[in-house]
């Protein structure tokens, strides 16, 4: 075994197993096995990123999801995997995912959680100790995939001292949430700054796009304002869409779906929305809709599944408000609160349902609608994101402003009142879920991709 695989560190204590993937700890010595796959770097540096993360928690939401999935089907497709991020609190350096995919974390800034709009100040130190870490294990990537700014900014740090390409995955843009914020609360307009670091976001976003080997966009909107706002190279911008798990998210039959029901106490007709607890996600927006299908239709129950397993002070104000909005508008029998839900329940969930809606005031895609359409469920989807254009309206799904009630509550109440609509938003839902949405197919797009880019530039250097 190379020198280079060897590394000191008093503080894992995890696996002494020898699984191909795992680690060894000999004496607190951590020995990474060698392995001759070609390996790649994803990187995604804020929140609690975990081969079994705490979702829900701050900061920790589809993004991960996105990151670990990905990973797991680059794995499959051949690939050895190293996912990046930070480590604060008690977490361990490494974390094993699965024989070919771990989790590797590098201190910074403490070891307190920091939000995701200040972390990129403490990146600089991070990327040294991946740096460090790197060179000491002899590692070598084939590209870096960094997931949202902040992880972009250190990772094109590592890309200029690897000489290895960097290709960047916004997720969001900070331009739009900006323009879109500011059209929802003029009032609280001076406030953004602070809030969300947007000048130094956009800033670092602008020259991160004009700098990396290539932009990953979710989506055709996503496309446009990076080429068109940013001023990025359009030759250098992609769009591939995020994905979903087909093992996990699929239709059952009636009778399956009805013993769900019984299991979860789910009476009436349910709308269910499932979340993060943040402004963004619209469920405000949502109880006011709900106030228009509860007049139409009496059986209808809200079902809101926010929040994590602890909540911190912001999101436990979110749901205090929520709750004293739902007792104003005379909803308090009809909208029910259900919390967290484990990602082994998720599934069963969306099926479980009548109406799925995604009602966020800002949404780059909504990897929630798609598990849900992938269930089977029909879908309301929000105006103000990506996915409503990938879908077709009254086929696939259905879509409205959720800051008018009366279009969002209509909608809803469309799918509950014409059963013909709600079975072909369903079936045809599910349809397009799996022909666009796998993650197989999207981690066989982003290899394709780097793969099309080496040939060019090797054609490139010999001509």
């Amino acid at each position: 075994m190379p020198a280079a695989q060897v590394a000191t560190t008093a503080a894992f204590s995890g696996f002494t197993g020898s699984a191909r993937n795992h680690p060894l700890t000999v004496n607190q010595t951590i020995i990474l096995p060698y392995s001759p796959l070609p390996r790649l770097a994803m990187v995604s540096t804020h929140g609690y990123v975990a081969a079994v993360p705490p979702l829900g928690a701050a900061d920790t939401g589809g993004q991960v999801v996105y990151v670990l999935e990905l990973a797991k089907k680059l794995a499959q497709l051949g690939y050895e995997v190293d996912i990046w991020t930070r480590r604060f609190e008690d977490q361990p350096e490494i974390d094993i995912v699965n024989e070919r995919v771990r989790v590797l974390r590098m201190p910074c800034g403490g070891d307190a959680f920091i939000d995701k709009e200040y972390l990129v100040d403490h990146l600089g130190e991070w990327a040294e100790h991946v740096l460090r870490f790197i060179e000491r294990h002899g590692l070598t990537y084939q590209f870096l995939n960094s997931h949202y700014w902040d992880a972009g900014v250190a990772t094109q740090r590592l890309s200029e001292a690897l000489d290895v390409p960097h290709v960047h995955t916004p997720h969001s843009l900070g331009l739009w949430k900006k323009q879109l914020m500011e059209k929802d609360y003029p009032h609280d307009a001076a406030n953004f700054e602070r809030k969300y670091n947007f000048a130094q976001r956009i800033n670092a976003e602008t020259w991160l796009y004009r700098t990396c080997a290539e932009v990953i966009a979710t989506t055709p909107l996503q496309v446009d304002m990076i080429v068109g706002d940013y001023g990025a190279p359009a030759e250098q911008v992609h769009m591939i869409p995020p994905g979903y798990d087909d093992n996990r998210f699929f239709p059952m039959s009636a009778a399956s779906r009805n013993a769900l029901r019984q299991r979860l106490g789910y009476e009436g007709r349910v709308v269910l929305a499932i979340g993060r607890l943040a402004r963004n996600k619209g469920y405000d927006l949502l109880i006011d809709a709900f106030s228009v299908v509860a007049t139409r239709s009496p059986d209808a129950v809200l079902h809101l599944a926010v929040g994590g397993t602890v909540l911190n002070a912001n999101e436990q104000k979110i749901l205090d408000e929520l709750k004293v909005q739902t007792a104003g508008l005379g909803l308090t029998e009809r909208v029910k609160f259900s919390g967290f839900v484990a990602d082994a329940e998720l599934a069963d969930l969306y099926r479980a349902a009548d109406v799925f809606v995604l009602s966020s005031r800002y949404e780059p895609f909504g990897m929630t609608a798609i598990e849900a359409m992938a269930c089977g469920t029909p879908t309301v989807i929000t105006t103000h994101g990506g996915l409503f254009r990938a879908v077709t309206f009254g086929r696939h799904a259905l879509y409205a402003d959720p800051f008018d009630k009366e279009d969002l509550g209509i909608s809803v109440v469309k799918i509950l009142k014409h059963p013909k609509l709600s079975n072909r938003l369903g079936r045809m839902g599910a349809h397009k879920a799996r022909s666009l949405f796998t993650w197989t197919g999207i981690a066989q797009q982003l290899t394709s991709l780097i793969e099309e880019r080496a040939t060019a530039l090797a054609f490139t250097d010999n001509a």
